[in-house]
């Protein structure tokens, strides 16, 4: 290694996550870096000195646990101040995180830990029991110190209380040898038909390209209030809350939270951004305390991971006017990092189009490619950029088949207009192939929401002898109202071509969701196939 390679992984130069925190300690000390509503309602409010020392002392105590460079520190909670306080700590001391989803059963929760091998894992109380029947499996056997995080409990025979360990800390700085290389997070994809995979991602992908992206694309900066709705165990949750405070903006940061309670909160604490799946933020239109609100400090409202329903957008434009839309595409693969675009009302998107997603961030290279990897108006995203993960944990196969002729594959569908705008089509597995013709199942579904009598909608090819796949489609009525069958499938034969009507419509009561409010498509594949 060279004398100027040496100095740059030392402390005279490098870039790591837990580095730009202490910097905001010393530049701004009292500026608001969380605003916490806990489980009980009560608030409090603590500035990035006090964050700083706080994550000092747990690094301290995590490496009196053993935990140094190269290690996994695995987390299942809801959103917390202990959650984001034990994620830089790790980093501090070159670890990684890997957060559980709070959802999981006990087989889910073997399966990722004993794929992560963290040497530590905290939970909160209450998901405490589901880690124990996960350990009576002989499952967790890399986990040495199990970490307790409660307000008031005490820990269970052979837990350690988190809060008294970060009580014993030093708030000292860690004298820890962190690389810019090193693995900052573990993110664990959905699966669909194969075991999640995880994805690794270093310092260096956020420090020197997404968050610099979402400072330019986004307009992130230290004046921003931004209220956090978005789990941490997922790349949303935990790349957004890591862009916001390297940014130095404030978190408001809610343990548990509803769209009633979201609504509240942005009145309460003047929130100036908020992003969310376009199932959250439509829930939000149907609260009684909506119309009568003060949202108008809301500047950006950033949404993702959904179509967007052209009454959601009209209705907050009644509630709030001056509010300036995001739609934003990203990947775990990608560290989160993507494409944007903004728009005040439908007028501003190009060609009136639902599926536009906008166009790449600074940071971001891309292509749309045909199934022989030519360039073409309809085809897969591959993409380049400083933000590619490091590649799948132990999965060279898989990485290899992501990284392959030099470009990350993303699976996704768009359509790129002479303007470099981008238009979401379908994931890959989502395109349904009927009597040999394909259906974008995303086409469907904005059809779909054009029924003034519709609240919700997921359209998914259903296995059928003849058809191959069956176009099918799943309603949710708007509260009051009633739909029939029929009259769906009327409704989409005036703009859709035959091959791509649902051939069947279901109504329920609700959509299976996950818990951003992403609508759980292969759960609806699983329970009607």
């Amino acid at each position: 290694m060279t004398d100027l390679a040496a100095a740059r992984r030392a402390k005279l130069g490098r870039a790591t996550i837990g580095d730009q925190l202490r910097r905001h300690a010393q530049h701004t000390p009292d500026k608001e870096a969380i605003v916490y509503y806990g489980p009980d309602g009560s608030r409090s409010v603590i500035s990035y000195e006090q964050l700083n020392a706080q994550v000092n002392r747990a690094a301290d105590a995590l490496a009196r646990l053993g935990v140094s460079r190269g290690d996994v520190v695995a987390v299942m909670s809801r959103n917390s101040v202990d959650y984001m306080t034990i994620w830089f700590a790790a980093l501090k001391l070159g670890a990684a995180l890997t957060g559980l989803n709070f959802t999981f059963t006990e087989t889910e929760i073997s399966y990722q830990v004993n794929h992560a091998q963290p040497r530590v894992l905290m939970a909160e109380d209450v998901f405490c029991a589901r880690i124990e029947a996960a350990r009576a499996t002989g499952s967790l056997a890399s986990v040495e110190h199990f970490l307790y995080s409660s307000a008031e409990a005490a820990p269970p025979e052979g837990w350690l209380a988190f809060s008294a360990l970060v009580a014993g800390g030093d708030t000292a700085e860690p004298d820890a040898d962190v690389n810019e290389d090193d693995v900052a997070m573990l993110v664990y994809t959905s699966g669909t038909t194969a075991f999640p995979k995880g994805v690794l991602i270093s310092h260096r992908n956020y420090l020197i390209s997404t968050t610099p992206a979402w400072t330019q694309a986004l307009d992130l900066g230290p004046r921003v209030v931004w209220l956090f709705v978005m789990p941490f165990f997922t790349i949303a949750g935990l790349g957004s809350m890591t862009n916001i405070v390297n940014c130095g903006a404030t978190i408001v940061l809610a343990h548990t939270i509803d769209p009633a309670a979201a609504i509240r909160i942005i009145a309460a604490e003047k929130v100036s951004y908020m992003a969310q799946t376009p199932t959250f933020f439509l829930a939000m239109t149907t609260e009684p305390e909506f119309r009568d609100a003060d949202l108008t400090a809301l500047q950006r409202c950033i949404t993702y991971g959904g179509t967007v329903p052209s009454h959601m957008i009209t209705t907050w434009q009644e509630a709030s006017p001056g509010i300036t839309w995001g739609t934003y595409w990203g990947q775990s693969e990608l560290s989160q990092l993507g494409t944007v675009g903004w728009f005040s009302s439908l007028a501003d998107i190009p060609g009136g189009a639902a599926s536009w997603i906008g166009k790449p961030v600074p940071q971001l290279e891309i292509r749309v490619v045909d199934d022989d990897g030519a360039d073409t108006e309809v085809g897969e995203l591959i993409c380049r950029s400083p933000s590619v993960m490091l590649g799948y944990l132990n999965d060279t196969e898989r990485t290899a088949e992501a990284f392959r002729d030099g470009w990350l594959h993303t699976e996704d569908i768009v359509r790129i207009d002479s303007d470099g705008n981008l238009f979401f089509v379908d994931r890959k597995k989502d395109m349904i192939k009927t009597g040999g013709m394909n259906v974008s199942s995303v086409e469907v579904e904005r059809t779909l929401y054009g029924h003034d009598a519709l609240l919700e909608v997921a359209v998914v090819g259903l296995p059928d002898d003849y058809w191959s796949e069956a176009v099918s489609a799943f309603v949710v009525a708007k509260p009051g109202r009633t739909v029939e069958p029929d009259q769906i499938i009327e409704h989409c034969r005036s703009s859709l071509a035959s091959y791509k009507v649902p051939k069947t419509v279901r109504v329920l009561e609700a959509l299976p969701k996950d818990t951003q409010g992403k609508i759980l498509k292969r759960q609806l594949r699983k329970e009607h196939a």
